[in-house]
């Protein structure tokens, strides 16, 4: 009598660290975690059924071409980044590709608040050491007295989950939102979290929102349609004194054209959490522009971030063990 073989439980290669170990292993799933994490995932593509993968795990170094035998076994991989903009394209290779789109939502959209209010209200021309520059910057402050972004315009290129997280809060401090969605998609308060939508006034391209903005946010992903979507063309339309955040990509902003603009005054500054590249030669003219504050890629950055990123990895491979659509998935014809 034949030996009746057990079905091979799935093999997730997880190389994104303990937190998703420790979630698959509570959700008691019929899985195995795969060892030798560190090794690059193209060499354990024969393997491992899931692969669970960010940016920071060897994909800077990834052949240009796809290797020999990919994909392997895979059947699926899920990214730990919003973006597959880091990943070269024959990744796509693998039947399904999931982003964990959403997961940075909250500490994006408390960093372009700051971003907003520290330069709406001045902020890093106001601290004091002493009575003399305390009293200097008193007087100062009351000849010129600062805006409030009450009553601001603030428009949103993107309005997806970053977008939508910041729209609510710009709101709660009484801005007027603006927003551009991908696709020219109808805005509406029918996204993750429920968050934004109400109140929030639709455009129907990039020129008539940076015309209709005083801070403009970039929250869209990197395609070859949205590459140097600010250029000098477009930042011709911007309204006198726009104050510009991108939270996004670099490359969505021709920084030639930011410059210019910037010093011809069109633009009264710009927060750039991201350059094209990252980081700037030392030389680059945009870390000692007056009008300029640039921070290292960190808008995303809060305690908890791992396993929130895991959670969403974990929810989905709940959803791959038991046959249903996953969500998230990156759309191969669009590139997100």
């Amino acid at each position: 009598m034949n030996a009746v073989l057990a079905p091979r439980p799935l093999v997730v290669l997880n190389q994104t660290g303990a937190e998703a170990d420790a979630l698959v292993a509570a959700a008691g799933l019929p899985v195995a975690l795969a060892d030798d994490a560190a090794a690059p995932a193209w060499e354990r593509a024969a393997d491992a059924d899931v692969l669970f993968t960010g940016p920071r795990n060897g994909w800077r170094n990834a052949p240009a071409q796809p290797p020999a035998g990919w994909p392997g076994r895979l059947q699926w991989v899920h990214v730990a980044s919003a973006g597959i903009d880091f990943f070269p394209p024959w990744l796509l290779q693998v039947p399904l590709v999931t982003c964990s789109r959403g997961v940075a939502a909250v500490p994006i959209a408390e960093y372009v608040i700051t971003a907003l209010l520290a330069h709406q209200r001045d902020w890093d021309t106001l601290r004091v050491q002493g009575a003399d520059p305390w009293r200097e910057t008193f007087a100062r402050v009351d000849q010129h007295l600062p805006g409030t972004l009450q009553g601001r315009a603030l428009g949103i290129a993107g309005y997806g989950a970053i977008g939508r997280a910041v729209a609510v809060r710009a709101q709660a401090l009484g801005m007027q939102v603006v927003a551009l969605r991908r696709g020219g998609a109808p805005v509406d308060g029918g996204g993750e979290g429920g968050e934004g939508g109400e109140g929030v006034q639709a455009v129907g391209s990039i020129e008539q929102l940076l015309a209709a903005s005083d801070h403009l946010v970039l929250a869209l992903p990197i395609t070859a349609q949205t590459y140097h979507l600010i250029n000098a063309a477009t930042l011709a339309h911007a309204r006198p004194g726009l104050h510009l955040v991108n939270i996004a990509r670099g490359a969505l902003v021709d920084q030639q054209a930011l410059l210019h603009a910037l010093d011809a005054g069109r633009l009264s500054g710009a927060t750039l959490d991201v350059t094209d590249p990252e980081p700037l030669p030392d030389s680059h003219p945009l870390y000692h522009h007056p009008r300029v504050r640039i921070t290292p890629h960190v808008s995303w950055a809060a305690q908890g971030a791992a396993e929130v990123t895991a959670r969403k990895f974990v929810g989905n491979l709940q959803r791959f063990v038991a046959g249903l659509p996953l969500h998230d998935v990156v759309d191969r014809e669009r590139g997100y």
